[in-house]
């Protein structure tokens, strides 16, 4: 009942308080249930001849044990195999626990005398029995939901009319697109002319046409054609050719002239 007054209408959470209240007065009350069972069923282990610390042991028989059996009723499935002995077992446990407190309160008041042989002998029965219930259950095996594989609704058979595949439509041949104008070959620019530093390697030039690297005696002979005058060895090979061949170095690799020296 309290959950209902406290339930929020759908879409709306109620509030704080009212969930503060829930979350922390549930634990509250049954810690405080627990504490205010103790005595009462302290002093019904007391009546039965327990002494201390065992007598301690009667509220966890009771009180505990009632909370146990109950958990356990509510959480096997109907039909489950131990649920009916649970349920059992949690009304039995309450009785007990209710019977305790009754006794209890009434030998403590004066209304009724605790030293009674068949209250003796039915407090000495509950521990066992506790014991016993509880490895009861412990051993029997909670079931475990499968799904369901069987199918009750009914099966429609879902019949095909076939129907004539329609001729596919060809369509037409896309208008070929005229061809690219011809591009004109643009020549490739001629290289630009060598620039030699001394003008008189234009005369060394030549002499590599015949694909072999010319000699000094070579290369003197032609100056002296051109009208250069003797020309020194040093000068012909280290600055005139080396210029040539600094412009065109495939030019070095050329094999020597036959009959020349370098």
């Amino acid at each position: 009942m309290a959950e209902q007054n406290l339930s929020a209408p759908p879409g709306q959470r109620p509030p704080w308080y009212a969930r503060t209240a829930t979350t922390v007065g549930r634990p509250a009350v049954l810690a405080a249930t627990l504490i205010m069972s103790m005595p009462g069923e302290y002093k019904v282990a007391k009546l039965a001849g327990w002494s201390d610390p065992w007598a301690y042991g009667m509220p966890f028989a009771l009180s505990a044990y009632a909370g146990i059996a109950a958990v356990v009723a509510a959480t096997r499935p109907k039909g489950a195999r131990g649920r009916l002995s649970a349920q059992l077992g949690a009304a039995f446990a309450i009785i007990l626990a209710l019977a305790a407190q009754v006794v209890a309160h009434l030998v403590q008041t004066g209304h009724m005398n605790g030293n009674q042989a068949w209250l003796i002998a039915i407090t000495s029965m509950v521990p066992p029995a506790v014991l016993a219930h509880l490895l009861h259950l412990a051993a029997t095996p909670t079931p475990v939901a499968t799904p369901s594989t069987s199918v009750d609704a009914p099966v429609v058979e879902r019949v095909v009319t076939p129907v004539a595949a329609a001729p596919a439509a060809v369509p037409p041949m896309p208008e070929q697109a005229p061809p690219p104008p011809a591009i004109d070959p643009t020549p490739a620019p001629a290289p630009a002319p060598i620039v030699y530093r001394d003008p008189r390697c234009t005369v060394i030039r030549p002499l590599y046409n015949g694909g072999a690297r010319p000699g000094t005696a070579a290369m003197r002979d032609a100056l002296l054609a051109a009208g250069h005058g003797r020309v020194g060895d040093s000068t012909i090979r280290g600055t005139l050719r080396a210029e040539v061949e600094e412009h065109e170095p495939h030019l070095a690799a050329l094999p020597s002239a036959v009959g020349r020296t370098a």
